[in-house]
């Protein structure tokens, strides 16, 4: 229940969600209480406007992806963690497991692994019910690992994990079973911050290793490298309400980590 709570009710606190209330309750009020209806319609639109010009998403999600810079050269460990969310299980018209978004994880995992950064391979997650049937997210990135030509013994499976607390509660085990110590721990850069801070938690010896950056410093540069560029960036655009929405959903789900005791 937590689970899904937990994935519901921030919905009505995001953007597009806050939004939608706040014209729903226009709408009501729209006859007998018309100057609630205006507020409620004006909320909205700043709503949208605020958080899906460039400016705003794109340094929230710096404020984040930048807490945890990689070195130039990544340490040694005893093994690699990557967490769960980077694949899309086989459902047809997809015949094998694709990679999501954030599949820039196992193709990273991969890399660390042929540069010898770790023996071993621990790949962390399940698959939520509601969110397609299939074979665990730790199964779709093992198969999609052998096929890049990382040997099948050198991958550890655990795919119970349905949140980021799982993960490092679940991983922990499987070290302590294999007495494993330092790991790498593989994740979008923008999810980082909280996953470090439970997997330490856990009094796991973890190396932060992000990839999936979805801001660089030229993205940055070029906001404001034209008057015409900067005014642009202004305007609304879906894909950055995407990137303010995800941005925030980290900080609410270390919100609510924080009040679990989890983080």
């Amino acid at each position: 229940m937590f689970l899904y709570l937990s994935k519901l009710l921030p919905l009505f606190f995001y953007p597009l969600g806050l939004a939608s209330v706040c014209l729903v309750v226009a709408l009501v009020t729209l006859r007998k209480r018309p100057r609630i209806a205006t507020t409620a319609i004006a909320l909205s639109l700043t709503l949208l406007l605020l958080c899906s010009n460039a400016w705003v998403s794109k340094y929230l999600v710096r404020s984040l992806e930048w807490q945890n810079l990689p070195p130039a050269q990544l340490p040694n460990a005893e093994a690699i963690v990557v967490l769960g969310g980077a694949t899309k299980s086989p459902s047809p018209p997809r015949m094998m497991a694709d990679l999501s978004e954030q599949g820039d994880r196992v193709i990273y995992a991969a890399q660390l692994y042929r540069q010898n950064k770790a023996p071993l391979i621990v790949l962390s997650g399940g698959r939520i019910d509601w969110r397609g049937s299939g074979s665990p997210e730790s199964a779709d990135m093992a198969n999609i690992l052998t096929s890049l030509g990382i040997p099948a013994e050198a991958l550890i499976q655990e795919p119970d994990s349905l949140n980021t607390y799982q993960n490092a509660v679940n991983v922990k085990k499987i070290l302590e079973n294999r007495r494993i110590g330092k790991v790498l721990l593989v994740t979008s850069a923008l999810h980082m911050p909280r996953s470090l801070k439970i997997f330490q938690r856990q009094g796991i010896d973890v190396i932060p290793a992000p990839t999936d950056f979805l801001v660089s410093e030229g993205d940055l540069q070029e906001l404001g490298n034209t008057p015409k560029a900067a005014i642009l960036n202004l305007l609304p655009d879906t894909y950055n309400l995407h990137l303010f929405t995800y941005a925030l959903k980290e900080y609410v789900g270390s919100f609510i980590y924080w009040l679990r005791g989890w983080v």
